[in-house]
């Protein structure tokens, strides 16, 4: 019998044992009354157990919640669940698993329900995929400048998700593109500039919220000027206390005005700020002083997934990483892998609740803005189940996909055009070939130009080009007239240099970060797109045949380039 599993089952029996609501009686979350007495109401009626796992929001492996999980829900009412990209092929069997899981939560014994949280960001990142809308993406609002394309970005996200049952959604991304390496960013941002981007943000979280969907503003207190993923390292950001608060918490400002509900904390070290590498999501000095403090946030601060090598700190226990980020002010913990029940982090986080008194104050206030939140946002609809099965056969609707396609339009940028080479309508026997990483751009150009050829090369590795790629590519240019050639990423800038000395046109297609256009001044010319969609792709080709006169306006500073 696999560890663990035995103590799971005779602590669920052991909740189960207590008394359920009567035949027909909803249970205490969902009877009527105002949001003060009954978060008072329930914070009195529950156990340090059922307290404490309104804190843990988490994940699971597979397409279907794991026992462990199910455990976790029945047996602790946890506080929310993580859908991830492994969760979210198949949008019948995940809606299936919400159902599942907002059943099991509102038949404990108060019937609190689940948070059930995803990443849908739009454009680059999007953990829900299967007939989801892939959209142009935070850049593509930042080039067009347009709060209602946010607005409605946000809502047409929003709805999608929400019929799937999920309830919050970690966006928007509000971290402020400061820095052109910082590529784990790039295209997820809004801009270089912190007041566009506090207002697209605020008009994407409008939407959101229009759909019935919590926002959650990241990567508190920014990732934009981080060169390294905490996903792999801890980044280190030399940024004065004074450059943040310009900057960088701009946007948060803007939003928790606005009344946000949620924001996630990144892991982040802020050395010059706080004199050591903790990072922020583990930091009193962020978690407490700075968010609740000088900004007066008063909704949920989420970390993000402490699984991830961000978070972890000179060789400390996991469980003990757990216990540090909610002392340090944190009000729920992600973790992306489900603990057993028994497990070290649980045992850990309730032993330190039950010997700390500073320690229980802080999670009985967590909890109760946890609970605030949910009557707040949550009680408004039925119980389970969760998702609109009407409304998921209806994703994309037609109402979506015409809104994304016209955004991307709006958002198309002529960056460079000095040789006046767009719109570009090739002579009779000019020979152009459309290069670049991505099937969907060759299947786009070759709709407008069907006459050309095509040479496509490999997406990975991102950061550097593969040599026998580049020599055939090299080869093959100097057979053409005007190579259209796709750049979204370092390696497919190392391909392209291969043809600075090529005699004819080149005319870049830039999608998702226009960064590298900075390293190219001498193409003849260049557009932006930032998704890469079918739309995103159409609508660049669409503006280079000369359909549009481009009309986005590059929403990052590329400086004066080499």
């Amino acid at each position: 019998m696999k560890r663990g599993f035995l103590p799971a089952l005779l602590l669920l029996a052991f909740f189960l044992r207590r008394p359920a609501p009567a035949a027909g009686e909803l249970p205490p979350f969902w009877r009527p009354g105002p949001e003060s007495e009954r978060v008072g109401a329930l914070m009195d009626a529950m156990s340090d157990e059922e307290i404490l796992g309104q804190v843990f929001l988490v994940g699971y492996a597979s397409v279907h919640p794991a026992p462990e999980l199910m455990a976790w829900i029945r047996a602790r009412n946890i506080g929310g669940v993580k859908i991830f990209g492994w969760n979210a092929e198949n949008l019948t069997v995940l809606a299936d698993s919400v159902d599942r899981m907002q059943k099991a939560a509102f038949e404990t014994r108060h019937g609190i329900p689940l948070f059930v949280a995803t990443d849908q960001e739009g454009g680059w990142v999007r953990h829900v995929k299967g007939a989801t809308s892939v959209t142009p993406g935070n850049l593509a609002l930042g080039a067009a400048r347009i709060p209602s394309d946010a607005y409605y970005s946000g809502y047409h996200i929003g709805r999608e998700i929400r019929a799937l049952g999920i309830n919050m959604n970690f966006a928007p991304t509000v971290d402020v593109y400061t820095n052109p390496l910082a590529h784990v960013i790039g295209p997820r941002a809004f801009s270089s500039d912190p007041v566009l981007t506090g207002a697209l943000a605020t008009a994407f979280y409008k939407g959101i919220a229009r759909a019935g969907v919590i926002a959650t503003a990241k990567h508190f207190p920014g990732h934009g000027n981080a060169e390294g993923d905490s996903h792999g390292i801890l980044p280190t950001l030399r940024d004065s206390f004074e450059d943040l608060w310009s900057r960088d918490l701009l946007p948060y400002r803007l939003l928790i005005s606005e009344r946000i509900p949620a924001i996630l904390s990144g892991h982040l070290s802020f050395p010059e700020i706080t004199g050591d590498r903790r990072p922020a999501s583990l930091s009193p000095f962020f978690s407490r002083k700075v968010i609740r403090e000088m900004l007066g946030f008063d909704g949920i601060l989420i970390t993000d997934d402490l699984y991830m090598s961000g978070a972890q700190r000179n060789g400390l226990p996991f469980h003990e990483v757990c216990v540090e980020a909610l002392a340090a002010g944190n009000d729920m913990i992600m973790l992306s892998q489900t603990p057993e029940t028994d497990d070290l982090i649980w045992r850990a986080v309730l032993s330190r609740y039950r010997r700390d008194p500073a320690f229980r104050t802080h999670i009985r206030e967590a909890v109760e803005r946890i609970l605030r939140t949910k009557l707040r946002h949550l009680k408004s609809g039925a119980p389970p189940p969760a998702a609109d099965r009407d409304a998921m056969k209806a994703i994309p609707t037609a109402e979506s996909r015409a809104f994304f396609f016209e955004q991307a339009c709006r958002s198309i940028t002529l960056v460079k055009n000095d040789s006046r080479a767009v719109p570009f309508v090739p002579r009779r026997g000019e020979r152009v070939l459309l290069a670049g990483q991505h099937r969907a751009f060759l299947k786009a150009g070759r709709a407008r130009y069907p006459d050309a050829d095509e040479f496509q090369f490999s997406y990975e590795p991102f950061l550097s080009s593969r040599r026998e790629e580049r020599e055939d590519f090299r080869r093959t240019a100097g057979n053409y007239d005007t190579i259209i050639f796709c750049l979204a990423n370092p390696n497919g800038l190392e391909v392209l240099r291969e043809v600075r000395d090529h005699p004819g046109k080149i005319i870049v297609f830039s999608i998702l970060t226009p960064v590298y256009l900075a390293e190219v001044p001498w193409v003849s010319a260049s557009i932006a797109a930032y998704g890469w969609s079918a739309e995103s792709f159409q609508a660049g080709f669409a503006a280079l045949r000369g359909d549009f006169v481009p009309q986005g306006r590059l929403p990052i500073d590329l400086g004066p380039g080499p």
